[in-house]
């Protein structure tokens, strides 16, 4: 178990900590007026934390405050982790990018696109090329999610069960060939659609290697870096630093929803977005590539597939808005790339944060976040436990209020 701590002045590494506090004070006003539960905020510089707070409860109904070691769901944030997992397979030479998924999971071997129609009057054709490893990194798979209700292939998958992404009961690999039995929304390689692509991957993972998508994580990330409250699941020593889950009321303000289940391993291990951390842990995995693949003398990967990770994979250098089949899907897609498994700012006018060129990261539906910026040698992570049903600021709040601190 391990704490995040402050471990330098924020002066000493140019930020500025009336800016800072600025920050604090906006979020506070957020808990106090009872639109957020709590939450824990960190910026570091050049690998040190120089900002660190945690404000309001992991548990409002227990009177349970945030603390440094709190465990969060972090959902999305796990498909970066997904992301280096696959890496670390390509380097190895057992994983190709180019590979054919079917290679792997027999029931790809012939995907169909959609056409036309819906429901049963759906109308499909053959795929024109493979379905390949690097289109699960990228979401340019053609896969989707059932609960977009934008698109009739979305319809299909709700009708097939997966309006939450796996059917009741099944694991990883039945759900795969599920998702393998639908159309593919376009062809694949030819727009960027946010998906169940990184559960895919989860499954080469597992195909791959040998082992348990959890297992791998463990023994090969987690334990390396020492990420010791990380995990698709928790141990009953751990449950009581659990953050609950909330969402917004009908009546204002928020209330506690059922969150993703941790309690006991899971039979559907999630690489899209399974994993919980505390703020301590994803420091270690941000550091880990702000330092281009290697902490505290473990090198996991080479600094040459973290730049490859880290750096636009679309076609044409795209970005979201041009590339993206739903450019509603996020709200910053104007200037933003897609690397394998994170964004990248490639324009930085073009988009509507302060990010520089360079700018990667992600971030998950409970309101977390977090992003690495070489330029300025500077990573940030925000973690709550929220679900909003509308728009919401807090994340672009946050790049706001980050950046006018740094002075230096």
């Amino acid at each position: 178990m391990g704490r995040l701590r402050q471990e330098v002045e924020p002066r000493s590494v140019g930020l500025d900590p009336k800016g800072l506090a600025r920050l604090d004070e906006h979020f506070a006003r957020l808990v106090d007026d009872g639109r957020l539960p709590g939450y824990l905020v960190s910026v570091a510089r050049h690998g040190q934390v120089a900002h660190l707070t945690a404000y309001g409860h992991r548990d409002r109904e227990a009177g349970l405050p945030v603390e440094s070691d709190t465990i969060w769901r972090i959902y999305s944030m796990t498909k970066p982790v997904t992301s280096v997992a696959a890496l670390m397979l390509v380097e190895e030479g057992l994983l190709g990018l180019d590979d054919p998924v079917s290679r792997y999971i027999p029931a790809f071997a012939e995907p169909r696109v959609y056409e036309s129609g819906s429901g049963t009057e759906t109308v499909t054709r053959p795929a024109q090329q493979p379905l390949l490893v690097r289109h699960l990194m990228t979401h340019t798979s053609g896969l989707t999610f059932g609960f977009y209700h934008s698109h009739p292939v979305d319809a299909l998958y709700r009708d097939a069960g997966l309006e939450n992404s796996v059917p009741s009961g099944a694991d990883l690999a039945r759900t795969c060939d599920v998702y393998a039995s639908l159309p593919l929304q376009f062809e694949p390689g030819t727009q960027w659609n946010y998906s169940v692509s990184s559960n895919v991957l989860g499954r080469v993972i597992e195909v791959v290697s040998g082992r348990d998508l959890d297992e791998f994580f463990t023994e090969r990330i987690f334990g390396p870096l020492g990420m010791t409250d990380s995990g698709l699941s928790i141990t009953p020593e751990q449950a009581p630093r659990l953050s609950e889950l909330y969402g917004e009321a009908d009546t204002g303000g928020i209330t506690p929803i059922p969150g993703l289940p941790l309690h006991g391993r899971p039979r559907f291990l999630s690489g899209s977005g399974g994993m919980a951390a505390t703020a301590q842990d994803f420091h270690r995995f941000m550091e880990f590539l702000r330092r281009r693949g290697e902490l505290d003398g473990t090198r996991l990967l080479s600094p040459e597939s973290v730049e490859t990770m880290a750096s636009n994979q679309l076609p044409g250098n795209a970005d979201l808005r041009s590339f993206g089949s739903a450019p509603h899907q996020l709200p910053t897609n104007a200037g933003v790339g897609f690397g394998l498994g994170v964004s990248v700012v490639i324009d930085p006018e073009a988009t509507d944060t302060p990010f520089p060129r360079g700018t990667f990261g992600w971030s998950g539906v409970a309101t977390t976040t977090f992003w690495v910026d070489p330029e300025r040698d500077l990573t940030a992570q925000f973690m709550t436990q929220l679900r909003p049903t509308s728009s919401s600021t807090v994340i672009l709040d946050l790049r706001r209020l980050v950046y006018e601190a740094v002075v230096g």
